[in-house]
């Protein structure tokens, strides 16, 4: 399988502030990336050098093919309407497809003759997303690019960053500290936290390599394995563990029983330990 990005010893350092500290790792080309952590984790930095703007202190980052870089703020010309934007994409973009940039705002519905400082939050969202979409890229990186919208919106523009995936073969690198915005998106996850990759593995699998164990008060897990994230009471202890066989676990231990994890559980089970919330 191609890569659409790999990274080794990926470090970058600001006055002393180290955002990124010798990270390494291997996306695969053609679906959806999750990039996870918390506010601080070092994922802007991270698409930064992705996508250019940025130079590392240390290793070294390599792409394949074309990258575009949608960032956080949503960069457009208030006084620009719609129809502007979209002129303005094809005169600085070396490719550019305008059927595909206004097929994406029609599926929304944005104006092209309203200006971009009158757009809704959400509305001037979908413009930076058909600009970006028209430039044609083989490795789209989306920088909180749902947070202007609300819930049904961000389900929507999901589903059409998936359709667009399927349609074209690029590859989204989707960064978000909001764990539900992930539910039925990501093919893959990297998972950041204080500047480092904790985690990173096809979602399918690493669903299946996890599992839930809940029994009496004990320190250890009835089977051998990781243990990512553990909560104890007085009477009853709670493991989340990493094992070949997850959830298919045998367990031979009296009072104990295994369930199957979300990816939520994954991703905040191994953020709580990396933050240190031991849940004792």
């Amino acid at each position: 399988m191609s890569a659409a990005l790999e990274a080794r010893g990926l470090t970058k350092r600001y006055r002393g502030v180290t955002a990124l500290d010798d990270c390494s790792f291997t996306l695969p080309a053609g679906g959806v990336v999750a990039l996870v952590g918390a506010n601080g984790a070092g994922k802007s930095t991270l698409l930064g050098i992705a996508g250019g703007m940025l130079r590392p202190t240390a290793g070294e980052c390599r792409t394949d093919g074309r990258v575009v870089l949608l960032s956080q703020d949503k960069p457009l010309y208030r006084d620009f309407s719609v129809a502007d934007m979209l002129n303005f994409g094809r005169h600085t973009n070396l490719v550019w497809d305008q059927a595909r940039a206004l097929a994406w705002l029609a599926r929304f519905a944005v104006p092209l003759d309203r200006r971009c400082d009158k757009l809704s939050g959400g509305q001037q969202a979908q413009v930076a997303l058909a600009v970006a979409l028209g430039a044609c890229p083989s490795l789209l990186l989306l920088d909180e690019p749902l947070s202007n919208l609300d819930p049904v919106a961000r389900k929507a523009v999901a589903g059409e960053l998936l359709a667009e995936v399927a349609e074209t073969g690029m590859t989204v690198l989707l960064s978000t500290h909001v764990v539900a915005e992930l539910s039925g998106v990501g093919d893959h996850l990297l998972l950041l936290s204080h500047g480092r990759n904790i985690l990173d593995g096809d979602v399918e699998d690493l669903l299946a390599q996890h599992v839930r164990l809940t029994g009496p008060r004990s320190d250890r897990p009835p089977v051998e394995g990781q243990v990512v994230h553990e909560n104890h009471t007085a009477r009853q202890s709670t493991f989340v563990v990493r094992t070949l066989l997850g959830a298919a676990t045998p367990l031979d231990a009296p009072g104990w029983s295994g369930h199957p994890v979300t990816l939520e559980d994954i991703v905040l089970g191994y953020l709580r330990t990396s933050l240190g919330e031991t849940g004792l």
